[in-house]
């Protein structure tokens, strides 16, 4: 199959694979849908189109955040990197403190949870902190090379 060259083509077909994507995803939510309702939650996260609606929504969102970093505004990635951080911690200790409170598992169910939430929004901090990091150094290089 030969490549496609020209921009228009190459655009229309970038519209077609989004349609074929957005039509996709709703069927796959259709069927964990129906899942959901006819053999409830444990059915529906036993499904293994759960696991594929994950892992393409997990990736689509990298992938929608190196495109915002592009777009946004020039900032300072440490001051962002500092204020996420700190967000990120307050919401992990205020989640692990509510499940030890309210839940009748202990403290250490509440430091499993608040840990979970801190690694696992410990990573898309980072990975925005180094996609704004590398914006600034390439438009630097960019001023000095013109």
């Amino acid at each position: 199959m030969e490549r496609i060259k020209d921009e228009r083509l190459q655009l229309r077909n970038l519209k077609n694979i989004r349609i074929v994507y957005i039509i996709q995803t709703f069927g796959i939510l259709a069927i964990l849908a129906y899942d959901l309702v006819t053999k409830g939650m444990d059915g529906m996260t036993g499904n293994p189109l759960w696991a594929v609606f994950m892992i393409s929504a997990v990736v689509n969102a990298y992938l929608m955040m190196n495109i915002s970093v592009d777009h946004e505004k020039k900032t300072s990635p440490e001051k962002g990197l500092y204020i996420s951080l700190a967000v990120v911690s307050v919401l992990s200790i205020a989640s692990g403190a509510m499940v030890t409170l309210l839940g009748s598992n202990g403290i250490g169910s509440g430091f499993l949870i608040g840990g979970i939430i801190l690694v696992c929004s410990l990573v898309p901090v980072i990975y925005i902190y180094v996609l704004r990091k590398r914006k600034i150094e390439d438009e630097d290089e960019e001023e000095l090379s013109s």
